[in-house]
């Protein structure tokens, strides 16, 4: 990609992250954001055809820069989830008000599909790296689908807490939903 093109793009992403930051993302108008960006209108729709398409990029962005890669999801019933959950979660509960919006009954569609189907990888990922048998009656495609809607859930769920507890124990949670109703204590 351009490096023109790159750094407008990071800057309408930093821009709308900040002042997400400051204010309700229904008040973030195209124009504040290109303004803060330090571009004009017309750049902002050269880059996005939207706010929500702008939101889910500095998402994503924003957890790249995090680190923010959920942890493989090796389907191992073991009583703790795996070690990166926690980090993974907190980038959820640094963003927390806009999660929350995006994946809100009054949502970004673009968000939550972005969300379901990197998760959606992972599961099929560990899946695949663990050798396991649990869905060979079935597409593997179909159930990390599943489990992947279960995670988003358990996390929009999760962020809609006040207060929002601890990513530790959201991660139990989530853990809890990957390896379903057996008792794994």
């Amino acid at each position: 990609m351009d490096a023109r093109i790159e750094r407008t793009r990071r800057a309408l992403q930093g821009a709308l992250l900040e002042l997400a930051h400051e204010r309700p993302f229904d008040e973030l108008s195209v124009s504040l954001i290109a303004e803060r960006a330090g571009v004009n209108r017309s750049s902002f729709y050269q880059h996005y055809g939207d706010r929500d398409e702008l939101l889910a990029d500095a998402l994503d962005a924003a957890a790249a820069a995090a680190g923010a890669d959920a942890p493989a999801l090796e389907l191992i019933p073991t009583g703790r989830p795996p070690a990166g959950m926690a980090h993974f979660l907190t980038h959820f509960a640094d963003h927390a008000e806009l999660y929350r919006r995006a994946l809100g009954p009054r949502g970004s569609a673009l968000v939550a599909a972005r969300l379901r189907n990197r998760v959606a990888g992972l599961v099929r990922e560990g899946v695949e790296h663990t050798h396991s048998h649990a869905f060979d009656d079935m597409p593997l495609e179909l159930a990390a689908a599943g489990i992947a809607g279960s995670i988003v859930g358990v996390i929009t769920a999760w962020l809609e807490l006040d207060p929002l507890p601890d990513v530790d124990v959201a991660g139990e949670w989530v853990w809890r939903m990957v390896l379903g109703p057996g008792d794994t204590r």
